[in-house]
């Protein structure tokens, strides 16, 4: 079968998923190895490909583009609900805002 996701750089803990992927549904890895998805995920959204903590950088393009905000689980769908960029620590920065 075909992958449903690619992983762009072989340093990535996340993959994209290339099309919608349902939760339940077997997440193909370009490995040809396969995952179950612990929630819908999106196309073109990020699939987390092993378990993480909360505050651990999301690598993508071989490089962190954000941090968690909370625990994830291999096969759950990384987004905005659980993870915060670098520009948000720059706007806690500037504005004294805290994080809940």
């Amino acid at each position: 079968m075909n992958p449903n996701c690619i992983i762009i750089d072989n340093r990535d803990n996340v993959a994209v998923a290339v099309e919608d992927i349902k939760k339940g549904a077997l997440i193909l890895l370009p490995d040809e190895s396969s995952i179950p998805a612990c929630s819908d995920i999106p196309a073109g959204h990020k699939i987390a490909l092993r378990d993480m903590k909360a505050g651990e950088d999301i690598i993508k393009y071989g490089e962190p583009i954000g941090r968690l905000n909370a625990a994830v689980s291999r096969g759950d769908w990384v987004h905005i609900h659980n993870i915060f960029s670098p520009e948000d620590d720059q706007r806690e920065n500037i504005h004294g805002i805290q994080k809940g």
